[in-house]
């Protein structure tokens, strides 16, 4: 079989979603979190079969309410929700029921969505930074205010930090919210089940709420579990936001599934209806193929990405031995310490000016981001041996 990231260059050349498109093509984009992989089988004949027979329309699984409200019946479509539910259970052991779902157009959405139902306008979120720079942008978007809590050196949550952070929030008395991501971006840290059981013993004595963005679950490596946040003892009433999307590479095919846990399905409830109308009914049937027919495809791109961040290891180690990294445990994103490199506070402007290799720059992730860049490995080792070898000519 060939490799899932084997796609050549020239191959790659010739795709127009932003990766490929926001830089000349001297530059290797090893930016945004796109996969360079060839798709899987289930997910483009599930597509191509939809297209052929013109199934084009409106997305049939919305929840009762909205179907009532829509003249379609009170019987709701969950195909959706019961395959994301399946993968769940078969992965995680995490067992969920329609009613406690809601279709959203994309796991940012449905972040932003579950906030403004949990908090009121200009309440505080919290974040561990450095964090996916959108958790930012999305909070500011809703009249939101993000409070930080840096995660620790060893890129894990500071407990200390985080109850500082949440009394701060919940200063005055207003309500407040905290938005976890778990597993980590861009750290690729992978919560423990004792952390998550700490962090909700926390929220409940600050009586902060906890929304979670689970999108990086399918791609975690052997070392380490992901453990969906709202199983743990006290993680009842959160509510969490998941899309294969990551998974399978399927950012151009929007659709994500917001979960309340037990204690929570009544606040999910709150989000308006009209949310589900922003997800693609073509990406719906694509997650369908991907988590019901495409779970081998899965494994062994996650056996390949092993592969590349051993790789990206000794990369870094014979050729820009002062970069300091630690391994992720789970995603495709390596953040790397830059700082003994002394290219600055954005070094991935030198690596991108100067080497021509296109990384995320730290400083957009918030405080700890100074001096740092994120590096994608979801390419081809020739790709990644090559872009490491012209971030090294930089210094």
């Amino acid at each position: 079989m060939e490799p899932i990231l084997g796609t050549t260059l020239d191959e790659l050349r010739q795709r127009t979603s932003l990766k490929w498109r926001a830089y000349d093509d001297e530059v290797l984009p090893l930016w945004v979190a796109e996969m360079d992989v060839r798709p899987c089988p289930s997910v483009v004949e599930a597509v191509t079969t939809a297209m052929q027979a013109g199934d084009t329309g409106y997305p049939a699984e919305v929840d009762a309410r909205s179907a009532a409200t829509h003249g379609a019946g009170s019987t709701a479509r969950t195909d959706y929700a019961d395959a994301l539910a399946g993968l769940a259970k078969r992965r995680w052991d995490w067992e969920f029921t329609p009613d406690q779902t809601l279709l959203v157009p994309d796991v940012m959405i449905g972040v932003s969505e579950v906030l403004r139902v949990l908090t009121d306008p200009g309440d505080a979120v919290v974040v561990n930074s450095p964090v996916y720079p959108p958790f930012y942008g999305f909070i500011g978007l809703v009249d939101r205010r993000a409070v930080e809590a840096p995660l620790g050196a060893d890129h894990r949550v500071d407990l200390e930090e985080l109850d500082r952070a949440f009394a701060r929030a919940r200063a005055g008395g207003r309500r407040a919210a905290y938005l976890l991501c778990n597993p980590h971006n861009p750290t690729g840290t992978v919560h423990t089940t004792d952390e998550l059981v700490a962090i909700a013993a926390l929220a409940a004595e600050h009586g902060v709420r906890v929304v979670v963005d689970e999108i990086h679950a399918p791609l975690v490596y052997a070392e380490a579990r992901h453990t969906p946040y709202v199983t743990v003892p006290g993680g009842e009433d959160g509510i969490a936001v998941i899309s294969p999307s990551k998974g399978w590479n399927l950012a151009g095919l929007k659709a994500a599934l917001a979960v309340a846990g037990p204690a929570a399905a009544g606040d999910l409830a709150r989000v308006d209806d009209m949310v589900t109308h922003g997800a693609s009914h073509l990406a719906v049937r694509a997650h369908l193929a991907a988590v019901s027919a495409g779970e081998d495809w899965l494994d062994a791109l996650v056996d390949e990405l092993d592969a590349n961040r051993m790789l990206l290891r000794e990369l870094l180690a014979e050729r820009l031995p002062e970069v300091r990294f630690r391994m992720p445990g789970a995603t495709y994103l390596a953040w790397l310490d830059c700082r003994p490199l002394g290219l600055g506070e954005d070094p991935a402007e030198i690596f991108r000016t100067r080497g021509k290799v296109a990384l995320n720059s730290g400083p957009s992730f918030g405080t700890g981001g100074a001096g740092h860049a994120r590096l994608n490995f979801a390419t081809s080792p020739e790709i990644l041996t090559e872009a490491v070898d012209r971030m090294a000519s930089c210094v």
